[in-house]
């Protein structure tokens, strides 16, 4: 006889065997998850060193620039200067213009004749040009009249030293081309004076154009760097 009690033993026993059936079924999703999670923690792992590779590579690649230009125009008759730190070429802006003016002098056309052969052929050598995002050419002021003044008359001088190269009177038409594909010209005003020894404003100094470069996403690989505390 299927009694009360016999009807909740049946039950118990049925419970038993539904239980551990569950804990094994949750044991075995916990143990994926956490295969899952060990491949994604290693995954990330290789990610990041193969990244600190890449920004090493690419950070490399700015020292040695540097250096190469630093080799190529410290101390050259040029009166060039070589920034340490971005390797940007400075030259007082008294070598291409007169005062106020952003018409070139008939003879800087012969300084531009030869720094910017000098100049690129370290740039775009093989194993640099596949780095480079760009050429800029900046023009800066002293703060004699207003920004926006200075504003124009830095951009205008930014830009007929860009309109020289790249136009029919320069004489390296081969070297044009790649111009065209990475030159910018940049205006700063006198948002960026430079000072002399003794750390006081400077306006000789600050009348300025410079010969920049910048690499391929060189601004996100340096959030990247750190971020990654390198």
């Amino acid at each position: 006889m299927n009694t009360k009690y016999q009807r909740l033993f049946k039950q118990d026993q049925e419970d038993g065997h539904f239980w551990p059936s569950f804990t094994d079924l949750l044991t075995t999703i916990l143990l994926c998850f956490m295969l899952i999670f060990i491949c994604m923690m290693v995954i990330k792992s290789l990610q990041i060193e193969e990244m600190k590779e890449t920004l090493d590579q690419i950070m490399g690649v700015r020292a040695k620039l540097v250096n190469d230009l630093k080799e190529e125009f410290s101390g050259s008759e040029l009166g060039v200067e070589v920034d340490e730190k971005t390797g940007a070429i400075i030259f007082n802006t008294e070598i291409l213009f007169e005062y106020n003016e952003d018409k070139l002098k008939p003879e800087s056309f012969t300084f531009l004749d030869e720094f910017v052969p000098k100049y690129l052929d370290i740039l775009l050598q093989s194993g640099y040009e596949e780095y480079i995002a760009e050429i800029i050419i900046e023009g800066h002021t002293d703060r004699d009249g207003t920004y926006l003044y200075n504003l124009k008359l830095s951009q205008d001088r930014a830009y007929s030293v860009a309109s020289y190269i790249l136009g029919g009177d320069f004489p390296y038409k081969n070297i044009q081309q790649h111009l065209k594909d990475k030159l910018t010209v940049n205006s700063k005003s006198f948002s960026d004076i430079r000072t002399d020894n003794n750390g006081d404003y400077s306006a000789n100094a600050s009348r300025r154009v410079e010969f920049k470069f910048r690499l391929k996403d060189e601004e996100i690989l340096e959030k990247t760097r750190e971020i990654l505390g390198k």
